[in-house]
């Protein structure tokens, strides 16, 4: 399609005739997650369910995407591609539902007008792990940069204009455990040190409800290499492509139905509202995340790129599957592990989602600790040796010893420690470094030399690694050879 000018239509120009729909739902952030994520749940909310919702995203940094965003009237593309029950699948789906995205920075006074819009009854948010955090400089006084504290303003705003009527479920999606339980907290927090009403407080808990949440879906977003050619095939020009799986899964943590606020339910796609919400939380961070972070290090240490490559590579994907069915699933109970791991692997093969190990590799320590050491130590309580998720602690010892200088990114705490051995080591010998290391609590929440077996194969993994390299040793593992 080209306009008059010769050049292709915008894709607002394209679909300028497109009635928005009432703001129903307040997102915190405007990435790419959450228009793939929450914007695929309330564009299917309207088309199944006649919820005839919009959205009003807020942008979540000060240097953030409104801009782009209102320039296209909120509308872009979806394109969710991968494989879906064994068949590959390509969808492209103009998004209708998001309305706009207010700059709090420059407009603070259009972001508390939000509040005073009684259809709104859905606040969302994914600010990142790091958003959901107290900062004790915030203070009463307008404008608030800290998202606990905003959302506090808002609430307050809610309460004083609307009262009874401005009840609003909070569903945050941050990657963070129990991530209502710690919003509230930092909210009541900040009410509490401005001096807010105690009316406040009882509308906040009878009227207001708090539900943790568990996301799932890997988002790519905009495909840059790809976009111009996309552009042709739909006919339009589009700044906000976004690129997903097929794959979508929220778990809300509520005894009672949420339909009253958003038709989830009957929606069409997989959201899952129960009282048994850590089975699957357990079930995600043990399985697909422990996947991940049990084999990505070494993975990068071959010269492996990204998901798709890594189960590619058959020594990998033995190793992987190994830890999945022989170590990770006996080592705890769930319903449909061994179905929801083939799912997995189903996703990790997509070769539409280019997720970098290097991404994955961010803050290993502390995904370490959350999604192997668990596995790890139910496997020896349960005299299940587990070979493969010794090594992949083994792999990230090498990791950050290797790449201090390149791909490691974590917190200092965990850096500096680390270096600190690394140099000891060329001095108190290697597998004296290796006891120092592994048993300290700062690193690890507990001394991991005390767990049967992990010392002594880590080590001799270790010597194996340096002998005869990171793939021949990953293929030694993988066979389940001490």
């Amino acid at each position: 399609m080209k306009n008059g000018e010769g050049f292709m239509a915008k894709i607002n120009e394209k679909y300028a005739n497109r009635t928005k729909k009432p703001n129903k739902v307040l997102m915190f952030g405007e990435g790419n997650f959450l228009r793939a994520f929450i914007g695929r749940i309330v564009k299917n909310c309207n088309d199944v369910c006649a919820y005839n919702g919009g959205i009003v995203a807020l942008q979540g940094v000060e240097r953030g995407m409104s801009e782009v965003i209102n320039a296209q009237d909120g509308l872009y593309t979806l394109v969710e591609r991968g494989y879906e029950n064994g068949g590959a699948v390509c969808r492209e789906t103009v998004m209708d539902c998001l309305n706009g995205c207010i700059n709090p920075y420059e407009d603070y006074e259009a972001f508390l007008a939000t509040a005073r819009e009684e259809r709104i009854r859905v606040v969302i948010s994914n600010t990142t792990e790091f958003g959901i955090c107290y900062d004790q400089s915030e203070t009463s006084l307008r404008p608030h940069k800290n998202f606990p504290a905003k959302l506090t303003d808002w609430l307050n705003e809610r309460f004083r204009t609307l009262g009874e009527k401005g009840g609003v479920l909070i569903l945050p999606c941050e990657l963070i455990d129990h991530n209502a339980d710690r919003l509230s907290e930092y909210v009541l927090r900040y009410a509490r040190e401005w001096g807010l009403s105690e009316e406040f407080f009882v509308w906040l808990k009878e009227k207001c409800r708090f539900c943790n949440t568990l996301v799932d879906r890997v988002v790519s977003g905009y495909p840059s290499s790809e976009a111009k050619e996309m552009e042709k095939k739909f006919g339009y020009e589009d700044s906000l492509i976004d690129v997903c799986e097929p794959f979508l899964l929220w778990v809300i943590d509520s005894a009672a139905p949420i339909d009253e606020y958003i038709p989830v339910s009957k929606c069409g796609l997989n959201i899952v509202v129960t009282t048994n919400f850590e089975s699957y939380r357990t079930r995600k961070v043990r399985i697909l995340n422990g996947a991940h972070t049990g084999s990505v290090l070494a993975g990068h240490l071959c010269g492996f790129e990204t998901v798709d490559q890594l189960v590619a590579d058959p020594v990998f994907f033995s190793f992987i599957d190994g830890a999945m069915k022989e170590e990770v699933i006996p080592s705890f109970q769930g319903e449909h592990l061994h179905e929801y791991a083939e799912e997995v692997f189903e996703r990790f093969r997509n070769p539409f989602i280019h997720h970098r190990l290097t991404s994955i590799a961010l803050n290993s320590v502390s995904k370490f600790r959350a999604r192997v050491l668990s596995s790890i130590s139910d496997c020896v309580k349960k005299g299940i040796y587990p070979r493969r998720l010794f090594f992949s602690l083994a792999a990230l010892l090498v990791f950050y010893e290797r790449e201090a200088d390149g791909a490691v990114n974590d917190e200092a705490i965990y850096t500096e420690r680390f270096k600190k051995y690394f140099d000891e080591g060329k001095t108190i010998g290697r597998r004296e470094m290796l006891r120092k290391i592994l048993s300290d609590e700062v690193l690890w929440g507990e001394d991991l030399t005390k767990i049967s077996g992990l010392y002594e194969q880590v080590a001799a993994d270790d010597e194996r690694i340096g002998r005869l390299g990171m793939y021949k040793a990953v293929a030694e593992a993988a066979r389940g050879q001490k």
